[in-house]
């Protein structure tokens, strides 16, 4: 699996964010979250996805595909920094 780098985490994020990377099991990322307080389940879904659209960037970056304005601009939106 590629590196991916995730910006404009906190401490707490970072670590919750380590933890669901190093899970090699889906079954155990939905357990994980599944026990998390309410509040906390909202961040690790946010992490999930801001993790595929990173994950998506790369294989895009790896495979040479450089005319994608659009999609830039879509992903951008979710970012949480710029």
């Amino acid at each position: 699996m590629p590196e991916i780098t995730l910006r404009g985490l906190n401490k707490r994020q970072k670590v919750l964010a380590d933890i669901i990377w190093s899970l090699e099991e889906w079954n155990d990322v939905e357990n994980l979250i599944n026990a998390l307080p309410k509040r906390e389940q909202a961040e690790a879904q946010g992490i999930i996805e801001m993790m595929r659209m990173e994950l998506v960037e790369s294989y895009r970056q790896e495979m040479g595909i450089n005319n994608t304005h659009e999609a830039d601009q879509v992903i951008s939106k979710f970012r949480l920094t710029k």
